[in-house]
């Protein structure tokens, strides 16, 4: 659903000095849930693959043949170019079209940083903010854009969620220990929420009044285009461990995109920088079919082609981007006259104003990032 966020600023700047506390204890919190999240997923980690050898791993690794790691690689374009669609949707739904090639560029560079780093509603959030402000957005509209992007991705998790419970419930039956019959009741569940969420699209059902925001349905073209974006995304991360694993003794693109879905879902919320162990751990017990080196290497190169290259491509574009932006502002300053020796750093003043922004947003909606519903 659409926000149209209405602040009241006296009562903000009022509030500001506790909620920064809160803040700072809430950043903590987060970063203890993160450090306990990877200390306790690595230990059992360690102890489910106690009995691999790494000669084990390198035969894995030479099972794999040339055209299925360059059908990886195409799988992770297809999804991070899914992940730029994210921004595109949400800067239409705002009514503030940019170059693609822009969007393209800060979509990659964000969901590259705050993959790695974890807590990505705030992480995305600064990135974005940076780049968009320089488009003229503000930073109630970059935090509209933050929650809308998050619930693009919640729409598609519940909706292949749905469809991997509904067709193939054994799977989460296995690693939940559940009955089929409760996992295809869920699916199902899940399916209708989806379904009501695009009724109330097309018949434009009343917008909400909640506090300071109305809650609005987007418009039918913005449902559509996020009912593609949204799977597309997870379709194709799921494809590049898919594509990782040997052809003899592959379970399956659904059964590995159902234990995908589980498994990224379950270490996004754990806070862990970058679902570190969680991920790993969730997906090798949901396979325990196949040999577990074969597992360990497609995650390694899921790791390697989701993770580390964005990151390492992401920093270059934020090197570049802050390079360009310093010589724009000392170009600005000396044709104004005032010495380079007087140019200030950037003030981090907007990030909390964002942060403030985006904590008003989620107060109205009960608030890919963390699955709020915009």
């Amino acid at each position: 659903m659409s926000l149209d966020v209405r602040l009241d600023e006296e009562e903000g700047t009022e509030a500001l000095p506790p909620l920064r506390k809160a803040k700072a204890w809430t950043d903590y919190a987060w970063s203890a849930v993160g450090i306990l999240a990877v200390l306790g997923a690595g230990y059992m980690l360690y102890k489910e693959l106690a009995g691999i050898s790494p000669r084990d791993i390198s035969r894995a690794f030479a099972l794999i043949p040339r055209e299925r790691w360059l059908l990886a690689i195409c799988s992770t374009l297809v999804a991070y170019g899914a992940l730029a669609w994210y921004d595109r949707i949400a800067l239409l739904h705002l009514g503030k079209p940019l170059n693609w090639l822009f969007i393209s560029l800060t979509s990659f560079t964000t969901y590259a940083l705050s993959h790695n780093i974890g807590a990505s509603v705030f992480s995305g959030a600064a990135v974005r903010y940076r780049a968009y402000s320089t488009k003229g957005l503000s930073a109630t509209e970059v935090g509209v854009l933050v929650l809308f992007t998050a619930f693009t991705f919640a729409l598609g998790t519940t909706l292949l969620g749905g469809l991997v419970l509904v067709g193939e419930p054994q799977l989460v039956a296995k690693l939940l220990h559940v009955n089929r019959e409760l996992a295809r009741t869920v699916g199902c569940i899940m399916l209708g929420a989806v379904m009501l969420y695009v009724v109330g699209s097309f018949f434009e059902l009343p917008t909400l009044k909640i506090g300071g925001c109305k809650v609005a349905y987007p418009r039918p073209p913005i449902v559509l285009r996020q009912l593609i974006a949204a799977p597309l995304e997870l379709l194709g991360a799921a494809a590049i461990i898919y594509f990782a694993m040997p052809t003899h003794g592959n379970p399956g693109y659904f059964v590995v995109l159902g234990a995908f879905l589980a498994s990224f879902s379950v270490a996004l919320m754990s806070h862990a920088p970058g679902g570190l162990g969680v991920l790993e751990f969730l997906f090798i017990k949901a396979m325990p079919e196949v040999p577990k080196a074969e597992v360990v290497v497609a995650l390694l190169i899921f790791r390697l082609l989701y993770f580390i290259v964005p990151l390492a491509l992401g920093l270059v574009v934020v090197m570049v981007f802050e390079k360009g932006r310093l010589a724009e502002t000392l170009r600005a300053r000396t044709a104004a006259g005032v010495a380079p020796a007087e140019t200030q750093a950037p003030s981090v003043s907007n990030v909390v104003q964002l942060k403030d922004a985006a904590r008003q947003v989620r107060k109205g909606s009960g608030g890919r990032d963390s699955g709020t519903s915009t």
